[in-house]
C-alpha cells in the first residue's frame, strides 16, 4: 500500500460557480487511494447536489449542523476527529472572514474551528473581492495562523472579468495537497522520544518533571502521515498512541529509556528526542517507603545517561533532532547545545508557567547545523508537529542535494 500523507480527506464546498469543479476534486482524491468526507454549506446547495458527492465519495455528504433525525448531534467534532486534513474549495471570501474571525455558524465553519488538523483554502471569487483590503486582511490572519493557500489562479472569471482570484483547476489542487509530503521520508525507520520520565525515590515517590508528551504524540502522528515506520518510545503519559505506529515502547525512567533506544537504533534513519529525560536520579533508592521522621531531608543525585549525545556520537548514526527547553536566553542556548551535542537540528522552546510544558500550543525555533532557521510562532503542537517535520524534510533535502 502506498504511504500518504493525508489518508482521511474532509473536503468542505461553499457557494461559488466554481463549486462544481469540486466533484472533479473527490473523482482524484478516491482514484490516490484517500478517503473523503464532503461537507456542504447551504449556499453550495445552490450550486450542485448531496448525492453527487456521496456517489463520488462513498460516504454521505453532510450538510446541515443539526440532523433532525438524530438524538445526539455531535457530528462537528466527530468529523474534526476523523480527518487528517480539511480543504475547502472552492473557498469564497465569506468562509475566509469566517474563519479569519472565528465565526462557526454552520457545520463547515464548526467543524473548522473544532479541528486541530492542517487546513487548506483554495480561493474561488471575483478579482475586486480577491483585491479588497478587508479580504487581504484576513488573508494575513489566515496566513499567520498556519492555514494553507492553494491559488488562486490568474484567469477569466465567470462574471467575464480577467484577473486574479479564479480557483486553481481541481488537478492542480490535488496534486499540491498531496506532494505536500516529501517522498524521501517514505518508509524511514524513524525513533521518536515523548513524555517525562519519572525517577523512583522510594516504592510510592518519584522526581518528574511538567511534560504531557504532547508534543512528541503529535510529531510522531504527522511523520507517520509522511509515510515513516515511527517507533515511539515514551515515557508516563495520559495520551493515547497515535494508529499506525510501527511500534510502541512505554518506559519510565532515563535508564529504561536509554536502554529501548539503544535496543533499536541499529536500523534507525531518524532520531528525534523530543522526550524530557531527566538529567538526574536519586543516587540510594530506598526499597522501603521513607518515613517522615525529621525536619529535613537530603536526597543524593546523580547524573542519568544523555542519550541524544550517545546517539550523536554513534559511529554510523541517524539524523538527530533534539529539543532545548530554555527558560531565557533562547537562541543562545540553544545554538550552544546543537553544537555541543554535534546534532543536526535543534528545535527550541521557552517554557514556564505560561508556554511550553502541558500546554496545547507552543511556539518553536528551528536551527539546523548548517544555519538554517524558522521560528514557527506560536501554533497548536499538531500544527507544529507538520513544521518540524517540514523544516526537517528541506535540512534533509539540502544535505543530499
Amino acid at each position: 500500500m502506498a504511504h500518504t500523507f493525508f489518508r482521511k480527506i474532509l473536503l468542505g464546498i461553499t457557494g461559488g460557480i466554481a463549486a462544481y469543479k469540486a466533484a472533479e476534486i473527490v473523482r482524484l482524491l478516491r482514484k490516490s487511494n484517500r478517503e473523503v468526507k464532503v461537507v456542504m454549506t447551504q449556499s453550495a446547495l445552490a450550486f450542485v447536489q448531496p448525492l453527487t458527492f456521496s456517489t463520488l465519495s462513498n460516504n454521505p455528504a453532510y450538510t446541515q449542523m443539526f440532523e433532525q433525525d438524530k438524538l445526539f448531534n455531535c457530528e462537528h467534532i466527530e468529523l474534526a476527529q476523523w480527518t487528517d486534513v480539511i480543504l475547502i474549495a472552492p473557498a469564497t471570501a465569506n468562509i475566509m472572514a469566517k474563519l479569519a474571525h472565528g465565526i462557526a455558524d454552520d457545520l463547515l465553519s464548526t467543524i473548522c474551528l473544532a479541528c486541530e488538523k492542517p487546513l487548506y483554502v483554495a480561493p474561488a471569487m471575483n478579482k475586486v473581492m480577491w483585491e479588497k483590503q478587508v479580504t487581504q486582511a484576513n488573508i494575513t490572519t489566515l496566513q499567520e495562523r498556519g492555514i494553507i493557500f492553494l491559488g488562486p489562479d490568474i484567469g477569466e472569471q465567470a462574471c467575464g472579468d480577467m484577473g486574479l482570484g479564479r480557483m486553481l483547476e481541481p488537478k492542480v489542487i490535488v496534486e499540491k495537497l498531496l506532494n505536500t509530503t516529501n517522498q524521501r521520508l517514505i518508509d524511514k525507520n524513524i525513533i521518536i522520544t515523548a513524555g517525562p520520565t519519572f525517577e523512583p525515590i522510594d516504592p510510592v515517590r518519584f522526581i518528574g518533571n511538567r511534560s504531557s508528551g504532547k508534543m512528541g504524540y503529535a510529531i510522531a502522528k504527522a511523520a507517520i502521515d509522511h509515510g515513516a515506520k515511527v517507533t515511539l518510545i515514551s515515557g508516563p503519559t495520559r495520551l493515547l498512541p497515535p494508529e499506525g505506529l510501527f511500534d510502541y515502547v512505554g518506559v519510565t525512567t532515563a535508564d529504561e529509556m536509554q536502554q529501548t533506544v539503544m535496543q533499536h537504533i541499529k536500523d534507525c534513519d531518524i532520531f528525534i528526542s523530543a522526550a524530557a529525560i531527566a538529567d538526574y536520579k536519586v543516587e540510594n533508592y530506598s526499597f522501603n517507603k521513607i518515613k517522615k521522621t525529621k525536619d529535613e531531608l537530603t536526597l543524593k543525585l546523580k547524573r542519568n545517561p544523555d542519550v541524544l549525545s550517545e546517539i550523536a556520537k554513534l559511529k554510523q548514526r541517524p539524523f538527530v533532532v533534539g529539543f532545548a527547553a530554555e527558560t531565557d536566553n533562547l537562541e543562545t542556548n540553544a545554538l550552544q547545545k546543537l553544537k555541543c551535542k554535534n546534532i543536526d537540528i535543534i528545535a527550541a522552546n521557552l517554557v514556564g508557567e505560561d508556554c511550553g510544558f502541558d500546554k496545547d500550543e507552543n511556539r518553536l525555533l528551528l536551527l539546523s547545523k548548517v544555519g538554517e532557521k524558522f521560528d514557527t510562532g506560536l501554533k497548536n503542537k499538531n500544527l507544529l508537529a507538520y513544521e518540524l517535520i517540514k523544516f526537517m524534510d528541506d535540512v534533509l533535502s539540502n544535505k543530499n542535494a
